[in-house]
Order: structure tokens, then sequence, then C-alpha cells
């Protein structure tokens, strides 16, 4: 189905493999393209309660963009190419209501970072280096990294890594919160799956309506606190709080609708 990707769909969890080893899993339009509809997809499946990003080969999860491609830009081509990749697959999967975890299996620079900075859990292998150094190229990080980076390590580790072009191993990864988790490289995406179960146990609307609340706090004019009220309320107008507080009274394990 995809020339760049290869989809799995294994007890509610989808796996998106990102499938160009020999260019180290590197991103390029076509491959952003197909990635967001790997994403839709996957979302709009009502038999997928998580997905998983990651990168195949043992070398990377996505070594960056494809440069040839852009090498030639003018401004409005590059503002383009940024607002493009914004709309179909950082911000995108961003403000998906389907859990998306990056399971970092090597390399995750510039826009391999920003993707998985985009995903909503990182786990990431004791192998990983991950950077952000567009400036080394004369350039700034275009798909969300000079804005999540910040929310995720802080303002002053972000313009280090950022201005110095450098990477970090997972472990500085780990310690500064970038990544929740780092694991073996033969089983990063098994740690993945099995947090992936965790998640697809608990209710889909619920946790819908956490990443909708979550997202809300970051977003310029939204009252995060506001959103939480709404979210908070219009969870007792579902069937998964009917099934999960009858659940809880009865002492038994929920069986969530989904609805």
């Amino acid at each position: 189905m995809y020339e760049h990707l290869l989809t799995e769909t294994v007890a509610q969890i989808t796996t998106i493999t990102i499938n160009r080893p020999t260019k180290l899993n590197a991103l390029h339009a076509e491959t952003i393209v197909e990635l967001h509809e790997a994403f839709k997809m996957a979302d709009r499946d009502l038999n997928t309660k998580v997905i998983i990003i990651t990168g195949s080969g043992e070398k990377a999860f996505v070594a960056g963009a494809d440069i040839r491609e852009f090498s030639d830009f003018s401004i409005a081509e590059g503002k383009q190419l940024a607002a493009h990749g914004h709309r179909v697959l950082f911000d995108y999967v961003a403000n998906l209501s389907t859990p998306v975890i990056a399971a970092i299996n090597g390399f995750a620079l510039g826009g391999g970072l920003e993707l998985a900075m985009a995903a909503h859990i990182r786990v990431a292998s004791t192998t990983a280096k991950l950077g952000l150094p567009e400036v080394s190229l004369g350039l700034i990080p275009g798909y969300g990294g000079t804005q999540r980076l910040p929310q995720l390590v802080g303002k002053g580790r972000a313009l280090e890594l950022m201005m110095t072009a450098s990477m970090i191993d997972a472990e500085k990864a780990l310690q500064w919160g970038l990544v929740n988790h780092i694991i073996a490289p033969e089983t990063v995406v098994s740690f993945a799956t099995t947090l992936a179960k965790k998640i697809a146990k608990n209710s889909t609307v619920a946790i819908r309506a956490v990443l909708t609340a979550v997202n809300a706090g970051y977003q310029d004019g939204v009252n995060g606190f506001d959103t939480e009220i709404s979210e908070f309320g219009h969870c007792f107008g579902t069937e998964d709080f009917k099934e999960g507080t009858t659940a809880f009274l009865e002492k038994r394990k929920a069986d969530f609708p989904g609805c």
C-alpha cells in the first residue's frame, strides 16, 4: 500500500515503520504524505487504540530530512515547506485523538526528532542519538522543534542543543525529560508495544479527552483549565463512564465500549 512505510495492526495497536533504511529513514516529500495517510487511517480505525511510530533497521529512527529536496529553495518555498509539514504531519500527529508512541531505535535528528516530539510518548534505544542540528546548515528547525523542545526540556537546554547543533545520547535525553524510557535496542519496539497495551485497556473516550485537555494548555488564547472542566463534564455522558464506574463498584475489570 505504501512505498516508504510498513504498517501492521495487532491487538488494537497499529505500528507504522518508516522503511528507507538505506537513507537512514530520512523524511522526504513522499514519505511525509504517506505518513499523513497512515496516521489518518489508523486514527479513524475503530480497531486501533494506540499507534507506534518507528524506523526500519538498527541505525536510525529518522536521521533528518532529505536535504537534496530543498537545497535550492527560495524564501517562499521554504515557508511553504515548513507550513505543509506542520499541517500534514507534525501538528497533525500532535493533535491526533489516538495516542502515539515514538519508538526511537537509533538516530533521531532534525525532522526525525521533531516527529518523535510530536508523538505523545517517547521511548528510546540505549543506542539512540538525538539532536536538532539545523543551524549547521544555516537553517533552524522548521517542523515544530523550536517550540516543542523547550516545552519538553526547558528553554536553556533547548537553546543549547539547537545552537550547538549537538547530539545527546539516550541517557541524557532521559535525564532531561525528552524521552520517558530507555530500552535495549532489540526490545525498544516490544517495550513500546507493552506500554501501548496498558493504554489500550483503558477508556478510549477518556484518553481522547486527556489528549484534548493537555494539548489545550499549549495553545495560545486557550485556557487549558476550562478545556479540562468541559472534557471532564462530557465524560459523564459516555457509555465508557457508565461501564467504568459500574465495573469499579462490582469489583470487576471494565469492558469499555469506546463511546
